[in-house]
Parts: structure tokens; sequence; C-alpha cells
């Protein structure tokens, strides 16, 4: 077993039901981060509470094309956006609380701009512009509590929510809405209540 796997297992991160799904593991994080500042941005999710909702490394993962797109596989978002991160990791332990989302992994977080463009992603995206995160559900994970959160509480946390072709489920605090495979709330695997 890889070294960076023994870690990975040692902090709790992986379980016997859900795989690693992203090469940028606890190991290679700690290695980007040996040339980059966390320190204020750690700082500030301990004064929130909010450190350890999202292990670290998986919240500063930039674009999954990174390697693609020359950029960096991890990202701080600017200061600036941080009180959106705030607000999307409220969302993220609160649906842990009520054991919503209990096994996840994040595989894509903040995006700069050039990076988002070149990913594919929309334009005026949450990853660039608040913070978002896609998550891996493990395979036996029904999204359906999921929905049904984003159907009865969505709207008081402002609550984006998408799932992709590729099974990603996005998730933001930048607008009530949803959308699915081809974009539109038409495809959505929820939709607004009556």
């Amino acid at each position: 077993m890889r070294r960076a796997s023994r870690l990975l297992l040692a902090a709790g991160v992986l379980s016997s039901t859900m795989a690693l799904a992203d090469e940028r593991d606890l190991w290679m994080f700690a290695q980007w981060a040996g040339d980059h500042q966390t320190r204020p941005f750690r700082e500030m999710l301990v004064q929130a509470r909010l450190y350890g909702v999202v292990p670290i490394h998986q919240l500063l993962r930039s674009a999954s094309d990174w390697k693609l797109c020359h950029a960096s596989p991890f990202a701080v978002p600017p200061a600036a956006n941080w009180p959106a991160v705030r607000s999307t990791l409220s969302l993220l332990a609160a649906l842990g609380e009520q054991g919503i989302l209990r096994q996840f992994e994040v595989v894509s977080a903040y995006r700069d701009p050039a990076l988002n463009r070149c990913a594919g992603g929309a334009a005026g995206s949450a990853h660039t512009r608040a913070f978002a995160v896609d998550v891996l559900l493990p395979a036996w994970a029904d999204p359906n509590p999921l929905c049904r959160f984003w159907q009865q509480h969505g709207q008081d946390w402002n609550m984006g929510l998408g799932r992709y072709p590729s099974g990603r489920i996005h998730i933001d605090t930048a607008g009530y809405r949803t959308w699915g495979g081809d974009g539109s709330s038409g495809s959505s695997f929820c939709s607004k209540p009556s």
C-alpha cells in the first residue's frame, strides 16, 4: 500500500466502502503545501469551527482537469471568497449532522477563472465567484435524501444542487437552483416542490 494511502487510512479519510477517486491525495497535498501559503486559510476555518468538515487536501483541490490545463492541483480561494467558503462548509456540516451526506469525496472546489474556462466550467461558475464543491458519493449512496433536503431547506440555504453525467454532485450556497446532466433544471434528479 502506498504511503499516502496509509496516511489517508490513518486519518479516517478512506473506508472499505469508498475508494480514492482522485490522485491528489494527502501526500501530494503535503508536497504542494510546502511551497504555498495555507496558514491564513486554515486559521479562518479553525476560527469558524469548520476545520475538518472536509479534509484540507480535498477542500483545496482545484479542477479535476488541472493537468490538462497546466494548472496547480490545489488552490487557496482568495480571502474575498472566504465568507462563501464558510457558508458552503456550514451547509456540508449540516448535511453531515443530519446523516444526509456522511461519506463523500470532494474532487473539485475553488477554481481560478482561467482554469475554470480551460476545464469547461460555466461562465460565472460558483467555483470561481463564490465557493462550490463537486463531490463523489460511494456507489451505494442514495442521493434522494440530498434532494429532499434541497426541496425542503435549499431556499433557506441559498443552495445550488446539480448532478453531472459523470455522477458528480455539485453543491454551493450561491443561489437556489438545481440542474442535471444537460445543465438545465428539467434534467435534474431533483425538482422544485410544487
